[in-house]
């Protein structure tokens, strides 16, 4: 093993700014190898680190990344969630284009499943929807369409290089880790951010990260089912930036009827038709208002919006008029039209 992994795997100590700078510099040299790749993974997948490593762990990261804009994008809201918890469709790529519709200025960041049946990625992939590829191209596609989906740039080049020294072991067995952190490593420069936490809790060292200087006003969202996104059909916390928390009653915004059952995904081969159903609006009560709630928490976030009912009413209003459907299609090429 690598002396400068030891410290990461062994755990005795937390591992400092020195130790990780030490570990991306042998990665970047070439002195790693399969094993030590495998090593780290399976440590970081196993438990988070605590709390100071973890954000040495961060820091360090950011250290080797391109310089980003001083300034985040004014009014802007990125949303992504840690994975994991029971299965749902693409509630947060959904809610992204609802609340775009709305004019709430959205980032869409996200990576292809690693346990959820079709990922963002895997579900834009099928519907044709472009991904930016740098800042300047994201700030160009947010100012023409309201929305941009990132590609893999945002994240650091330092994990993609950790996977194919893991080849041919699939990253899909490190998911865990990777769905949890994922969030906290997309360099993206919003004002705030909304990210849902898989569990029923949030973890400590998730709110240091939330915390950490230079991070937009992150709001943390749970709910006791565990899914990664609010749900009209039973009650939700939001942990606001401030340190206080919000809970959100089911029933008090948008009707509370139904089951996890009518959130769940489809097959991957109709995940793309059935999009398209879900952002006009016709794939049932408690999906059309799961959707509501999390286009509003978006609005909220970003200071488009600073009345839940309202913004509940307007992403109601989004998938009534075919705006939601007709932005999708706009990112597509397609015109206007609301084929399908």
């Amino acid at each position: 093993m690598h002396p400068a992994l030891v410290p990461m795997v062994d755990r005795r100590a937390p591992a400092g700014p020195e130790q990780w700078d030490a570990l991306w510099q042998a990665l970047a040299d070439g002195a790693l190898d399969r094993g030590d790749a495998l090593a780290l993974l399976a440590s970081l997948t196993a438990a988070l680190p605590e709390e100071d490593s973890l954000l040495a762990l961060l820091d360090a990261l950011d250290r080797r990344r391109p310089a980003r804009p001083a300034t985040p994008w004014p009014g802007t809201v990125n949303v992504v969630g840690t994975g994991g918890g029971p299965p749902t469709v693409n509630l947060s790529t959904a809610a992204a284009l609802v609340a775009a519709a709305c004019g709430v200025r959205v980032v869409k960041s996200g990576s292809r499943a690693h346990t959820a049946r079709t990922g963002s990625v895997d579900l834009l992939d099928r519907l044709g929807v472009p991904f930016a590829a740098s800042l300047d191209q994201a700030s160009g596609q947010l100012d023409a369409h309201g929305i941009v989906f990132t590609g893999p740039f945002v994240y650091p080049v330092q994990l993609a290089r950790l996977a194919l020294l893991a080849v041919p072991t699939p990253m899909r067995v490190f998911g865990r880790f990777l769905n949890t952190l994922g969030p906290f490593l997309a360099a993206v420069p919003v004002a705030a951010q909304v990210t849902g936490v898989s569990g029923g809790r949030v973890p400590p060292a998730l709110r240091a990260l939330a915390a950490r200087p230079g991070a937009p006003a992150t709001w943390l969202v749970t709910n006791p089912l565990g899914a990664d996104e609010l749900l009209s059909i039973c009650d939700n916390t939001v942990h606001l930036p401030d340190g206080g928390t919000l809970t959100l009653r089911a029933g008090d915004l948008v009707p509370a009827d139904g089951t996890p059952d009518d959130l769940a995904p489809v097959p991957r081969e109709a995940a793309a038709e059935h999009f398209r159903t879900v952002l006009a609006g016709r794939a049932g009560g408690p999906l059309r208002a799961t959707l509501q709630l999390n286009a509003a928490a978006l609005a909220l976030a970003a200071g488009h919006r600073d009345d839940w009912a309202k913004a509940v009413a307007e992403a109601g209003a989004a998938l009534d008029d075919g705006a939601a459907l007709d932005l999708l299609d706009r990112l597509r090429g397609k015109g206007a039209g609301r084929a399908g």
